[in-house]
């Protein structure tokens, strides 16, 4: 399980946009996004430092929760 503070979401599209991210990563990832808390949860076999790495590629900031 991952679970990432992310910043830089502003609208459901941004929490669509991390979950796509983490898919690409992991196609059968199970993802969840909270865009008020600005957390997310990913039950993934991608490692940790590529989804963090694709997630600011993309433009957002991400911190282990």
């Amino acid at each position: 399980m991952i679970k990432l503070q992310v910043s830089g979401m502003t609208c459901d599209g941004c929490a669509r946009a991390i979950e796509r991210i983490v898919r690409k990563q992991d196609p059968q990832a199970t993802v969840s996004v909270d865009l008020a808390t600005g957390r997310m949860e990913a039950s993934t076999t991608a490692p940790v430092a590529a989804v963090v790495q694709a997630i600011e590629a993309a433009g957002y900031g991400a911190a282990p929760a």
